[in-house]
């Protein structure tokens, strides 16, 4: 692995950084540092306007192929992009699915007419995604979905119900793996399909979370349709491409992770020398233990990623969301106990509703990190599993 950039990566690393620095220190600094883990319900339609800036700025698909309206950006440059995102404050951003996850799945698996049709909006930053995975009863266990769909004429009709769908208050559009053939295997007879949110049949029931927001929702599809040619891939083969969207949720844009966790150290060691804490040993231990802990995220994600770009699959690469997500909560943890009583209490002294600062919301949302994407359980079974060849759990 060569962490060395190249004259023509850093000459990339100055654009992508002057472009970002002066929108949003100018027409879109309103948004600035906002929109982030705990704070996603915050200023939305102005973060929407920020997406469609970047599609503008063509910073949308950078990893896509020319093809089909990206960038083709090697490996290197996607993540000096996301880095330098990261430290200009780009905001959370609204169309993360779309671009990260089912952009790239029609590329791989969709047909042209669907390329055409849903890959533009997505680079645009107009159309907004969801993902339709999870149930109440189908969670790690994906293949156990009871969502079913069937064909009416030329349409599809949906019944069921998802849960944990991040922005589909917000979304045009969901990704829907659904039950097709009921007397199939579990990993069979499942089917890929794009669905338009904004249509009867359809009802969101906001999920409020610890930290007082609705990011997550529940969705019920009680008759919603879609087109009989909204199916990516083939009919009664969505497993695979349902894997295959996995396989793009964790790429380059770890190292913008990385670096925006790093902003929130920073604030909390802020926060230590602020108040005087940080001359407690306890403290300053901690603040090594996590420094160093940050570093280590970042070296092995680069070291991860360069396998991957070569081809090759290596075990760290299934510790690494075990690890990030144990990471951040021990941020959490510290953030909150840096904030000593000032973390128990509203800013204003008043027990009214409101707003979290920014170590409420880091310690109340990293709670989540180690259950989302795959428990802390499940990513040590995957480990022991595919990476290290273990044995595999006893079925009850």
């Amino acid at each position: 692995m060569d962490l060395r950039h190249s004259e023509e990566d850093e000459a990339f690393r100055a654009e992508a950084r002057d472009w970002l620095v002066s929108r949003l220190d100018g027409e879109f600094a309103v948004v600035k540092g906002r929109g982030g883990p705990g704070d996603e319900h915050m200023l939305f339609e102005e973060r929407h306007a920020w997406e469609r800036e970047l599609g503008r700025g063509g910073w949308i698909g950078i990893s896509w192929p020319q093809e089909y309206g990206g960038r083709g950006l090697s490996l290197t440059q996607q993540v000096i992009f996301y880095e330098e995102y990261a430290r200009a404050g780009g905001p959370g951003k609204v169309g993360i699915v779309g671009e990260g996850l089912l952009g790239p799945t029609v590329i791989q698996y969709g047909t042209e007419e669907q390329k055409q049709r849903f890959l533009p909006p997505i680079l645009a930053g107009t159309e907004i995604w969801c993902q339709g995975y999870s149930e109440p009863n189908a969670g790690s266990d994906l293949a156990n979905v009871s969502t079913r769909a069937e064909l009416d004429g030329d349409q599809w009709v949906i019944e069921g119900q998802k849960v944990w769908t991040s922005l589909a208050h917000w979304s045009d559009w969901c990704f829907v793996v659904a039950r097709t053939d009921r007397d199939a295997p579990k990993h069979k007879g499942l089917s890929y399909l794009l669905v338009e949110m904004d249509q009867p049949g359809i009802e969101i029931r906001p999920i409020v979370q610890i930290t007082g927001t609705s990011e997550f929702n529940e969705v019920f599809f009680n008759g919603a349709r879609t087109s009989a040619a909204n199916v990516v891939g083939a009919v009664n083969d969505g497993w695979k491409v349902a894997m295959g969207t996995l396989a793009f949720e964790r790429g380059a844009s770890t190292l913008g992770q990385q670096v925006t966790f790093l902003y929130e150290f920073m604030q909390t060691v802020e926060t230590a020398k602020r108040r005087g804490v940080d001359r407690d040993p306890v403290v300053r231990q901690r603040i090594a233990e996590i420094w160093s802990a940050l570093e280590i995220m970042r070296l092995n994600a680069l070291r991860s990623m360069s396998s991957l770009e070569s081809g090759a699959i290596t075990p760290l690469t299934a510790i690494h969301k075990l690890y990030w997500a144990s990471l951040h909560r021990a941020m959490g943890e510290l953030a909150i106990d840096v904030a000593g009583a000032d973390g128990l209490i509203r800013p204003d002294g008043t027990d009214e509703p409101y707003e979290l600062d920014a170590a409420q919301r880091l310690f109340l949302w990293t709670r989540a990190d180690t259950i989302y994407g795959g428990s802390n359980q499940i990513q040590r079974n995957v480990a022991g599993e595919r990476a290290l060849g273990l044995p595999p759990e006893p079925k009850v």
